[in-house]
C-alpha cells in the first residue's frame, strides 16, 4: 500500500497535529510534508497530497472536497497570529499589504473591510518572506509565528478572529483537513485518532518542538486559549457563512 501523503502547516498552531501524526502510533505508513498554508493547498490541488490542512479560503478553488476528521485550526477568542497591523486607525487606512502565506486571511480581511469595517483600501500583495521586513509599510495583514515579533512595530493591532466574532457572533475556521477524493474509513479513523492524540498531549508537543518555538512565547497558553481545534457545529456554521460571503 502506498504511504498516505499528508501536507500540514509549519506553524506553532499546528504542532499538536504534527506531534500526533508523528508519535501517536496510529499512522505507520505516511509521508508528511510541512509548508506554509498556501503551499499545502497547492499540494492538495496538484495531487501531491492525499490529505492536507488547507486555508479555508482555498476551498472554492477545489473541484471536489471531503472534510476529513473532527479537527481544524479555529478560533472562538482572539487568535493572536492572524492580524491586521497598522500605523493608522481603521478609518484612516488607505493601503493594506497582504501576506502571501494564506489566502484565508487575505480574504477574511477583505470581507471584514467591506461588510464590517466599511473601508475601501488599496490592496497589494507582498512576495513570500516580505512580511517579515515591514519597514515603511503603513498597514499589513500578517499570519503565523512571525506576528509574535511584528506586533512590536505597529501601534494599531486588529485580531481578525476577534473582528469576525464581533461581526457574526460565530467562531472562525482558518484551516481544515481536506481531501479531494474519498479516503478509506479505517485510514480516516486512524488519522483522526492521531490528531486527537496530539491535541491531548500539548505539553509533550511543546517539549518535542521546543527548538522551533519563537522565544518568549507561552506556547501552552497560546494553544489552549487562542487556538480551538474541534471542528464542531458552530465552527461549521461560521465556515459556511464565510464561504457564502466569498461567493458574493
Amino acid at each position: 500500500m502506498n504511504p498516505l501523503k499528508i501536507s500540514a502547516v509549519s506553524y506553532l498552531n499546528t504542532f499538536p497535529f504534527v506531534y500526533g501524526i508523528r508519535t501517536s502510533g496510529y499512522l505507520d505508513n505516511f509521508h508528511l510534508d510541512l509548508a506554509v498554508p498556501s503551499i499545502c493547498a497547492e499540494n492538495l490541488k496538484n495531487g501531491k497530497s492525499d490529505i492536507a490542512l488547507i486555508p479555508v479560503g482555498s476551498i472554492p478553488e477545489l473541484k471536489e472536497i471531503h472534510y476529513s476528521g473532527n479537527y481544524c485550526i479555529g478560533a472562538v477568542n482572539p487568535v493572536k497570529t492572524v492580524l491586521l497591523l497598522s500605523h493608522q486607525p481603521l478609518e484612516a487606512i488607505q493601503k493594506i499589504y497582504l501576506d502571501w502565506d494564506s489566502k484565508t486571511s487575505v480574504r477574511l480581511a477583505k470581507v471584514l473591510a467591506d461588510k464590517f469595517w466599511k473601508i475601501n483600501p488599496e490592496w497589494t500583495f507582498l512576495k513570500s518572506g516580505e512580511a517579515e521586513r515591514s519597514n515603511g509599510i503603513e498597514s499589513l495583514v500578517a499570519i503565523g509565528d512571525k506576528t509574535f515579533e511584528l506586533v512590536k512595530h505597529f501601534e494599531y493591532i486588529y485580531d481578525l478572529a476577534e473582528e469576525w466574532i464581533k461581526f457574526t457572533s460565530l467562531p472562525f475556521v482558518f484551516a481544515t483537513w481536506v481531501s479531494t477524493k474519498r479516503l478509506p474509513a479505517n485510514v480516516l479513523e486512524n488519522f483522526d485518532k492521531a490528531l486527537e492524540y496530539g491535541i491531548n498531549h500539548k505539553p509533550e508537543t511543546i517539549d518535542f518542538f521546543k527548538d522551533s518555538i519563537p522565544p518568549g512565547i507561552d506556547a501552552v497558553k497560546y494553544l489552549n486559549e487562542n487556538i480551538s481545534f474541534e471542528f464542531d457545529r458552530e465552527k461549521k456554521k461560521g465556515l459556511d457563512l464565510f464561504l457564502s460571503l466569498l461567493r458574493e
